[in-house]
């Protein structure tokens, strides 16, 4: 299985962001303590753990010590494959050469750096505590330090973002030869600061065919550059796709822990409480804080398999759906691919089906296709 852990604590949140995040850092040690508890719970599980991913927030606010502590905790409570691919999120301006030191130590082999932009204005404008200059110091700070496995984060589709805008900052990027490179189209979210300034009419966005031009320009200079284009939003170099993230997009298992973590084990989806002190509470008094589960019909878990499946550019295999469903694939879905094919949203041959160029722009209006409808007592 996969391992998620969640920090949510951050400097400052960025306005496009609606993570379970928070800009305070005074429910740090009552966190990390409440987390080290969890993870306690869960120990001597008979699976083994495969992928770490410690995500955000921004994972690096903690201290040295903070971070080694729950490290040691994971080690100690479940079968770590000796081979597993252990990633930790971190904001450039919250590293140190000593922080990426005790990672390193702690058996940490990837790293997710989030730079978004080479401008400083769309940084300052988005919300990052880091400048360009500072990305690249850090950026080669954790080279010297011996990671030789880096994920970088660009989005396109800013406010203000022009094309040329973003293909400097992919070929900036390029340049530097990170392993891993995502590239997400910006959404606007409920709840965020972009939310908020998008209702008064205050937010700036460029068109969507720049939008999509943006897209374009990633998969064509990446590739250019030696990067596989292997999922919708990301780029690596060949064998340094992100291991964990295959475990989602493949339908596999994962336990998620922290706050808001949401897990999926033996057919059944659940996810804990979503609020720090919420959390906290619920380990306190029951050693878990999960708030609710959902078992999941046979027909849910084919459509999961099916959406997360497209988002791979290679697509679904046929194998791989029989072998987990018992069932043929054009059996369950043949209307579906019918249709979808019409619209030149899909391709298939005999082993996969998988998203066309279109499909790859408008790849929502080929998921929902694939959405079972719920009974009454379900929705």
């Amino acid at each position: 299985m996969g391992l998620y852990i969640h920090i949510p604590f951050c400097i400052k949140k960025c306005a496009y962001c609606d993570f379970n995040s928070y800009a305070e850092t005074e429910s740090i040690p009552l966190y990390v303590d409440s987390l080290k508890r969890e993870i306690s719970f869960y120990a001597g599980m008979n699976r083994s753990v495969t992928s770490i991913y410690i995500g955000g927030g921004t994972p690096t606010v903690l201290s040295e010590g903070d971070l080694a502590s729950i490290i040691e905790a994971i080690y100690g409570a479940f079968n770590i494959s000796p081979s597993a691919e252990f990633t930790v999120e971190a904001n450039p301006e919250t590293l140190s050469r000593r922080k990426l030191a005790v990672l390193r130590d702690a058996g940490v082999n990837r790293l997710s750096l989030g730079l978004q932009a080479f401008q400083d204005e769309l940084l300052k404008m988005i919300g990052r505590i880091h400048t360009a200059k500072g990305f690249e110091e850090k950026f080669f700070m954790a080279r010297e330090e011996g990671f030789d496995n880096i994920n970088v984060d660009l989005i396109f589709g800013l406010p203000r973002q022009s094309v040329d805008d973003f293909r400097y900052s992919l070929e900036k990027l390029a340049d530097l030869s990170p392993e891993h490179v995502s590239c997400y189209g910006l959404t606007v979210e409920e709840g965020t600061e972009f939310y908020k300034l998008q209702k008064e009419g205050l937010l700036p966005m460029p068109p969507e065919d720049e939008e999509r031009m943006m897209y374009r320009m990633a998969r064509e200079i990446l590739g250019e550059r030696g990067y596989l284009h292997y999922e919708i939003s990301n780029f690596a170099r060949p064998g340094r796709e992100c291991r964990h993230n295959l475990v989602y997009w493949t339908y596999g298992e994962y336990l998620g822990l922290g706050a808001g973590a949401h897990s999926f084990m033996d057919g059944v989806r659940f996810y804990n409480a979503y609020g720090i002190r919420d959390y906290a509470g619920r380990i306190k008094s029951r050693g878990r804080s999960v708030e609710g589960e959902e078992p999941l019909l046979p027909e849910e878990q084919q459509a999961e398999f099916m959406i997360l499946g497209l988002r791979l550019i290679k697509g679904v295999s046929k194998a791989e759906f029989y072998k987990r469903f018992r069932k043929d694939l054009d059996m369950v879905y043949g209307r579906v691919l019918e249709v979808l094919k019409e619209k030149e949203l899909i391709a298939e041959d005999g082993e996969y089906v998988r998203l066309t160029e279109k499909g790859l722009d408008l790849a929502n209006e080929a998921f929902v296709e694939f959405l079972p409808e719920r009974p009454a007592d379900r929705q």
